[in-house]
């Protein structure tokens, strides 16, 4: 066969992939799958169904500086005050949209097995290492481990009293590994002595720094063989996937 004809066949195969593979993306109900622009308008579709003051402070922070940019250019007649109005109206509603869709989100998952993943996903990249659901039970209470610049921080989800123990004694195995490592234990939730899971990122970031960028790489080493002592158990996903799209929303991307 020419090389021309081979050449041909080639990339009459590459369109035809590329038109199903965008074919599948459009059909997709995964996230993941879809383009910014779709990610944006589902995100907003579940804010709105679930903060219903969210659509009304939306529309009056992309309305109100362009009503006040309509008004100068009426009076000074400098048509700068309108582009800014503009520009000013569109940051106040990704603002607006970016607040009142994280607060919707972590209302929506709170309590829910797994939902402290949300506020992991807040944690900067670098520096900072979070193993999901370590260890837990059947009652599908669990622990998540963070490595980060306060050290080790175990984050137990579930009910407070058995929770507790289970980060007593992890604490206990984590403590063991290298001597003067601070370990720090959390229960979420929403009670007293608890950490909400909308304010866990923040805590965590707030917590007094103990490790150096070199000494991470040391712990997250020594914890291996504890991790490889123990069975992992599978993490409840629920409906998390779609939150991609809101990620990407709460970036303002």
């Amino acid at each position: 066969m020419p090389k021309s004809q081979r050449a041909k066949e080639l990339a009459a195969k590459q369109k035809a992939a590329a038109r199903a593979e965008k074919l599948r993306k459009k059909n997709s109900d995964d996230p993941s799958d879809w383009g910014r622009l779709r990610q944006m308008t589902h995100v907003f579709k579940l804010t709105a169904k679930e903060d219903k003051a969210f659509v009304p402070l939306a529309l009056a922070g992309f309305l109100v500086p362009i009503v006040v940019g309509v008004i100068l250019l009426a009076v000074l007649g400098d048509w700068s005050w309108l582009l800014i109005g503009l520009a000013s109206g569109f940051l106040l509603f990704m603002l607006v949209f970016t607040w009142r869709a994280r607060r919707a989100n972590f209302r929506r998952y709170s309590g829910q097995p797994g939902a402290s993943e949300l506020a992991f996903r807040e944690l900067p990249k670098k520096g900072w290492n979070v193993s999901l659901a370590i260890t837990g039970n059947r009652y599908q209470d669990m622990l998540h481990r963070v490595i980060g610049p306060p050290g080790i921080v175990l984050v137990g989800e579930g009910q407070a009293g058995r929770v507790r123990e289970m980060l007593e004694s992890e604490a206990k195995k984590h403590q063991s590994i290298r001597q003067g490592l601070t370990v720090t234990t959390v229960v979420v939730g929403d009670a007293a002595n608890q950490v909400p899971v909308a304010k866990l990122a923040r805590y965590l970031k707030k917590l007094p720094k103990t490790l150096q960028a070199a000494e991470l790489t040391e712990v997250k080493s020594r914890v291996q063989a504890l991790d490889a002592a123990r069975p992992r158990i599978p993490i409840p996903r629920g409906p998390m996937p779609s939150m991609k799209g809101a990620r990407a929303a709460m970036r303002g991307r």
